[in-house]
């Protein structure tokens, strides 16, 4: 634990100096990131066929997400188990092997070592049987795909625990999706100033929610005790449409305006959104302490018509990505959170506070407060204790 660091006695205050603290941040990696949590790489549907890849990093750690010749899809360490060289470079595609360009050892896409040059030559008792590339745990949940590093991470359903519901609804109800394409970004913040919004700014900073009658109160918003949260929103359709030339975007076509937005966050910074009809999960991983790259992933539901597919399309680009009409303000808010945190002291939640000793789960939609079970959650994973109990 970083002593310079002082963690508040209220419970409704965090500390500024953990946005902005490099030390801190490597041990977020360690703890966090390499450690005892689940962690979405990817949906199903972007890896649908056998042969199918997508590459990704695990805190630091590079992976690979493989649907093998047998149909099952695995994540693997993306390095050879021979001399530890990255073995696959692309982002994503489609391989019969994946073969390291340094000594040509080729491993199977279900992870076997297939072969390997001059094993003659090679050390007494060597067996390909025990050099395939190393994978990790991995579990599904409505076709989004988890791996963790960690023996000691709790069954995936524990893990995701109360906002299971909001989840599935979010990837439309049973996951049965398929890729549209992708929007990938890297903002100049801390990954927790990234992962922190709240249900308060919504209507006030995004003047698109605003438009949406993004209704204060009339919806539900669900923390968990491991950081989690979950929103089900109300969303208006709008009446005078007039400031759009095509006001079809913002048309609500297969959602349902009482449940129009679902927003399921997953600690420690996986967002998936269903807004109106866009389908979103946001893939984020920490590059520093002062950036966090983001790779937006929009879907349609494989029951979709053709022109729907293409609604969800038009809306997916303009309304949500990072810079969609709903969201273009938040890249600009992560940035000044990250600049604002180099001063001293804390910052403060106030709007649904009802006390300050403990935490607490009942919230309203547009509440800030519904974030302290995860400030908590997070505190305590990192070894911080209040001031009192220090």
């Amino acid at each position: 634990m970083n002593a310079t660091i002082q963690w508040p006695k209220a419970v409704n205050e965090i500390p500024k100096a953990i946005f902005t603290d490099a030390a801190l941040y490597e041990r977020e990696i360690e703890t966090i990131f390499h450690g005892a949590q689940w962690h979405p790489l990817a949906h199903r549907a972007e890896i649908p066929n056998r042969g199918d890849f997508k590459t990704m990093l695990l805190g630091r750690m590079p992976v690979i997400v493989a649907n093998g010749e047998d149909g099952r899809i695995r994540v693997f360490f993306n390095s050879c188990t021979h001399r530890g060289n990255q073995v696959e470079t692309a982002s994503c595609g489609n391989r019969k092997a994946f073969e390291c360009p340094y000594h040509r050892w080729m491993f199977r896409t279900t992870g076997e070592l297939a072969g390997c040059p001059g094993t003659d030559e090679f050390s007494p008792g060597f067996d390909k049987k025990n050099y395939g590339l190393r994978e990790l745990r991995t579990a599904e949940y409505c076709g989004l795909i988890f791996a963790t590093a960690s023996a000691d991470t709790p069954p995936l359903e524990t893990w995701i625990g109360g906002v299971a519901e909001t989840l599935a609804g979010a990837l439309g109800g049973d996951g049965r999706l398929k890729l549209l394409g992708y929007q990938k970004v890297r903002y100049a913040s801390n990954w927790k100033a990234y992962s922190d919004n709240d249900g308060y700014h919504a209507p006030l900073l995004h003047v698109g929610f605003r438009l949406l009658g993004w209704q204060g109160g009339q919806g539900s918003q669900k923390p968990t005790a491991n950081g989690h949260l979950g929103f089900e929103s109300q969303l208006k359709p709008v009446v005078n449409r007039d400031f759009l030339k095509d006001p079809s975007l913002i048309d609500l076509k297969a959602t349902d305006p009482e449940s129009g937005s679902r927003i399921a966050q997953l600690f420690p910074h996986t967002v998936i959104t269903k807004h109106m009809d866009v389908i979103n999960v946001r893939f984020a991983t920490p590059v520093s302490v002062d950036c966090t790259e983001v790779h937006y992933a929009y879907f349609s539901h494989v029951d979709d018509s053709e022109e729907l597919v293409r609604h969800r399309i038009r809306q997916s680009s303009n309304l949500l990505g990072p810079c969609g009409m709903v969201s273009m303000e938040d890249a600009s808010i992560f940035n000044r959170i990250h600049i604002g945190s180099f001063t001293p002291g804390n910052a403060e939640f106030q709007k649904g506070v009802k006390r300050t000793d403990e935490v607490w789960f009942d919230v309203k939609q547009n509440d800030e407060s519904g974030n302290l079970p995860k400030w908590d959650y997070y505190s305590r994973l990192m070894g911080f204790k209040r001031s009192e109990e220090a």
